[in-house]
């Protein structure tokens, strides 16, 4: 008796002994090791259908509904069936069927999640297909007679490349050819005194930087004659270079040498020898805005370097550096100062004419003030970048001078205030 059982597109048959009915069973015995043999051999050719855990788990005492339900496996798609096609279908039909789902499926027109996976086996597939020996070999063992022939399974064309040299085309610049090329961005170092860095200034600076070739209007060909398509490369601006190891065939690309990766080449132009830019001096109108300190950074746009056939011009960046002013330090928006008065001022109290970037300014001290006391000067100090009206303010720190020698009149009253002050204390202790 023989029980059919589904396995995706297979179907696995178990044949069950006529005389092993449900009364006899109990009294029938299969000898073990007979049975593993001959599960074991049926595994043996086709290992993938019937796996080896599987065999060294079965007993005859196991029911034939569970072993039924051990036996049904789920059989991978074939390259026939992922291309749509019948196994006598020929090679016009196999590459008719790829463009159709190549397009479809293709990662740079089809978004959806799992789309490059389907497109890299339709790849696959239609390789293997469209060869006659690998699809002998593929009709007779299936994928495994791939991963013993010489070819291996990591023998396969990059699937992009695959579907360009099809359709002679890219879809979304994959690999695509880079006819335009971005200009440099180029930089410039521009010394500013420190009043100039406080306040903004605008300068006129010179830059030298490439510009478009007059002669052959940025092209980088000799006027007269065109380019025409590159002969090492096909046009196509990339070189594909294949190596053999033991993990199978590795594809490397690069960009072709004889073309710059353009896919064309052409006669160059005398002027400026191919590169379609010439050296230019130019004076560009700078304004720097108030706040800026050494390191700050400034773009122009548009100002670099330009593109080479056609490609947008680069930036200008100006990175700035402030001479240090000898006398006032900048600590962000604040500016410090260093004031030095008398002993006699510190107690007594008085007013001193202190610098600032804004010019000279009075700065009353009070009496009694200690060293190292810090007065503020308010919004006396540098304006924030890109908020002028803000500002901050001048820290002046106070420094009291002690001298070291005195006249004798001088000693004669700092005795007479000590004894004063002496006497004054007495009196207060009394």
């Amino acid at each position: 008796m023989a029980t059919a059982i589904p396995c995706g597109n297979a179907v696995v048959t178990w044949y069950r002994p006529r005389f092993m009915s449900s009364s006899n069973t109990k009294n029938f015995r299969i000898p073990q090791a007979r049975v593993s043999t001959e599960i074991g051999a049926l595994a043996f050719s086709s290992s993938s259908l019937f796996p080896q855990n599987m065999v060294n788990s079965w007993s005859p005492k196991t029911p034939c509904h569970r072993l039924a339900r051990r036996l049904i496996v789920k059989a991978a798609r074939d390259y026939y069936s992922i291309l749509g096609v019948s196994k006598n279908a020929s090679k016009s039909d196999i590459k008719s069927a790829y463009r159709k789902l190549a397009r479809n499926y293709h990662p740079d027109v089809n978004k959806e999640a799992g789309a490059e996976q389907k497109f890299k086996e339709i790849s696959e597939a239609y390789e293997v297909l469209l060869d006659d020996e690998k699809r002998s070999i593929y009709d007779r063992y299936g994928k495994d007679g791939l991963k013993g022939s010489t070819m291996g399974m990591g023998d396969f064309t990059n699937p992009f490349d695959l579907f360009s040299s099809l359709f002679d085309m890219d879809i979304g610049n994959r690999g695509a050819r880079n006819m335009a090329a971005e200009g440099e961005d180029l930089i410039y170092n521009l010394v500013l005194t420190f009043k100039e860095a406080v306040f903004g200034v605008e300068k006129e600076i010179d830059v030298s930087r490439l510009d478009n070739c007059p002669t052959c209007d940025g092209s980088g060909a000799k006027p007269g004659t065109k380019a025409y398509t590159c002969t090492t490369c096909g046009g196509k601006g990339q070189v594909v270079s294949s190596s053999r190891t033991p993990l199978g065939v590795f594809q490397q690309v690069r960009s072709c040498s004889a073309c710059s990766g353009t896919g064309e080449t052409f006669t160059p132009c005398n002027k400026c020898g191919g590169d379609g830019r010439v050296r230019k001096s130019k004076k560009i109108s700078l304004k720097v805005p108030a706040g800026v300190d050494s390191g700050s950074r400034l773009r122009v746009r548009s100002e670099g370097n330009a593109g080479k056939r056609g490609g947008a011009p680069g930036d200008l960046f100006v990175v700035i550096d402030v001479i240090p002013d000898p006398v006032l330090k900048r600590d962000d928006t604040n500016i410090l100062y260093t004031c030095k008065i008398s002993y006699v001022d510190a107690i007594l109290g008085t007013t001193v004419k202190v610098p600032t970037v804004d010019g000279s300014a009075d700065l009353k001290i009070p009496a009694g003030v200690q060293p190292g006391t810090t007065l503020v000067m308010a919004k006396k100090g540098v304006p924030l970048l890109n908020k002028g009206k803000l500002r901050g303010d001048q820290l002046v720190k106070v420094q009291v001078e002690i001298p070291r020698e005195l006249s004798d009149e001088e000693r004669k009253l700092v005795e007479e205030l000590a004894n004063l002050k002496k006497t004054k204390t007495f009196n207060g202790r009394r």
